[in-house]
């Protein structure tokens, strides 16, 4: 009955409810229902797909799912890895991919505006040609949405010198469960109250439904520049990229790999079993120069080796390309990436026993990690895993072990257990570790007052005991 409701209240045109439409639906990037699917087993489909073509839709939709307690689950371009999405047949799903605008482009105050639903390469794109940057590169740029970058709280390449989203965005325009339209964030900053941006930034749609974004440009860079370092181990890599920080140096770039993901990634350039630094330097000409021969003389002085600054070109060159998980099904491995994030005095630990944690999963055939956001008060940590199990029927099991394994022992070491993915069902049986059973009773308490009905994305961030 919904669906020819909404097909009166905003258009036919924009409703979808045939099979062969839903079916593209069931599932966005998260790995583990990419196994169920490869496996065969039957995946459930919205009851019908909408997709907005501007606010007064959203509105509207928004609106007549509350009256009717009607659920509605939000989707970006599909590009989540960690189970945002998993709609169910008595459920709306709301594609945003049509509103795809960009609104405005202010050279003066370095503001961009554009709909939640714009591809986030198109937007970067867009202010390029003005000679400007988002400065945001998370490695889906060219299949997230600006406004999935909201909901999850997403962080970018060059966030080391640029900041996360959270750093990033402006403003952004929220439609309430109730259908009501706020803007939240009006000038540079400000102090009137609680910054309720912050409302949207991480909610993964469970508060609202994002329409718009305003975020808040730079100049393109005028020159850029590449380095890399080898270092004995992740601990005197850590203590060398944890000096530069705190001689108050940025470069935008600063990855470290360990031994084992140069062999994979960087064979050519694998020397010893060391692993491996990679800079990206960019900004005015004077301070890149300034800050290369800082890095440099740093470097040195800690025992490092320079290696061939080709390594972190080539990196940048092909850093976007990454396998499809069915293919990885298909060669009999199921993988994934674990991010998290700790303080100078925990990450060593927390790589030492997340890399053991991982490895004494059975049929683990890879454990490895790399850094690659860096902050004045610690650093994160990026785990690759896989699994070959003989049995094809137990991958998922070999799947969530890992997980489990990995975000344990990351709490055990005192780190935060999600960095910039999100949390999604994925996480949510871990957040406890992150805001304890207060915070997420207060978590409970802001979605309850926001969403009384808990029409908006029911079952996703919040685990099933603090649902009410």
């Amino acid at each position: 009955m919904f669906v020819e409701q909404l097909a009166d209240l905003i258009g036919a045109e924009q409703v979808a409810s045939d099979p062969e439409a839903l079916s593209a639906y069931r599932f966005d990037r998260w790995c583990l229902k990419h196994w169920q699917d490869w496996q065969g087993e039957t995946l459930e489909t919205p009851g019908c797909v909408v997709k907005p073509r501007s606010v007064d839709d959203v509105r509207a939709v928004v609106g007549y799912a509350n009256v009717h307690g009607i659920a509605i689950v939000p989707w970006g371009l599909g590009s989540g890895v960690c189970g945002g999405i998993e709609p169910r047949g008595d459920q709306i799903l709301l594609d945003m991919s049509a509103m795809n605008r960009v609104l405005s482009i202010d050279e003066e105050n370095l503001l961009l505006t554009v709909e939640a639903g714009v591809n986030g390469l198109v937007a970067e794109e867009a202010v390029a040609e003005r000679g400007l940057t988002i400065g945001h590169w998370p490695q889906s740029i060219a299949i997230s949405s600006v406004g999935g970058w909201i909901s999850t709280r997403a962080s970018g390449q060059f966030s080391t010198a640029y900041g996360n989203i959270e750093n990033i965005v402006y403003a952004l325009e929220l439609v309430l469960p109730t259908g009501e339209l706020v803007t939240l964030g009006k000038a540079p900053r400000a102090a009137a109250g609680p910054d309720l941006r912050h409302l949207a930034l991480g909610a993964e749609g469970t508060h609202g439904i994002v329409t718009s974004v305003t975020l808040s440009l730079r100049r393109q860079p005028e020159a850029r520049r590449f380095g890399a370092w080898y270092c004995l181990d992740m601990a005197s890599g850590f203590r060398a990229q944890r000096e530069v920080i705190h001689q108050d140096w940025r470069p935008p770039v600063m990855r470290q790999y360990d031994a084992s993901e140069v062999s994979r990634l960087f064979p050519e350039y694998v020397r010893d079993e060391m692993c491996l630094i990679l800079l990206v330097h960019e900004g005015p000409s004077s301070r890149v120069d300034a800050e290369v021969a800082a890095i440099e003389s740093l470097m040195s002085s800690m025992g490092l080796k320079e290696a061939d600054p080709a390594v972190a070109e080539d990196w940048m060159s092909h850093r976007n390309n990454v396998p499809e998980w069915r293919d990885l099904l298909e060669q009999g491995l199921i993988a994934d990436t674990i991010e998290v994030s700790g303080t100078w005095s925990q990450i060593d630990a927390i790589y030492q026993n997340v890399v053991a944690a991982l490895k004494s999963v059975p049929d683990c055939v890879n454990a490895s990690a790399h850094s690659s956001h860096v902050y004045r008060s610690g650093i994160n940590l990026y785990f690759t895993f896989a699994a070959m199990p003989e049995a094809a029927a137990v991958m998922g099991d070999r799947y969530l072990e890992s997980w489990d394994r990995a975000l344990t022992a990351t709490a055990r070491a005192g780190g935060g257990i999600a960095h910039h993915h999100g949390s999604g069902r994925l996480r949510q049986d871990y957040l406890h570790h992150d805001l304890g059973e207060v915070g997420l009773d207060l978590l409970r308490t802001l979605k309850s007052a926001i969403d009384p009905k808990g029409i908006l994305n029911p079952g996703n961030l919040l685990p099933p005991d603090h649902l009410k």
